[in-house]
């Protein structure tokens, strides 16, 4: 599994757009998850919390965000945000990319060309 590339995301999202041809054209094979449809499980969320920190991993630049009450937004810390992220998975930041034991958070070409 070590050498499977793995981008988790939702489809329809410009960012996953330019990442999913980044790889394309610099000829990545990778397996799509779009979590909106699929879901994700709490240990893949607790394991991207554990090595980019939670402030990370939560997309507060999002409308999902904005829609959050005030007192939510508030008192949010490491085990509020895991549970939110798992209610809702639109609020993940977009892409993670899992490949060789290590993930990267987010969409930079220079960060996916150091990469692979």
């Amino acid at each position: 599994m070590s050498n499977l590339t793995i981008m988790y995301g939702i489809k329809n999202c410009d960012t996953i757009k330019k990442a999913r041809k980044w790889l394309d054209e610099n000829g990545i094979d990778y397996q799509f998850h779009d979590y909106k449809k699929e879901g994700v499980n709490k240990s893949q969320v607790v394991s991207w919390v554990e090595q980019h920190g939670w402030e990370t991993i939560l997309n507060k630049r999002g409308t999902t965000w904005r829609k959050l009450p005030d007192e939510v937004k508030d008192t949010i810390d490491e085990k509020s945000a895991i549970d939110i992220m798992l209610e809702n998975t639109s609020i993940i930041k977009r892409p993670v990319l899992e490949t060789n034991n290590t993930s990267i958070v987010g969409f930079s070409a220079d960060e996916y060309a150091k990469h692979f």
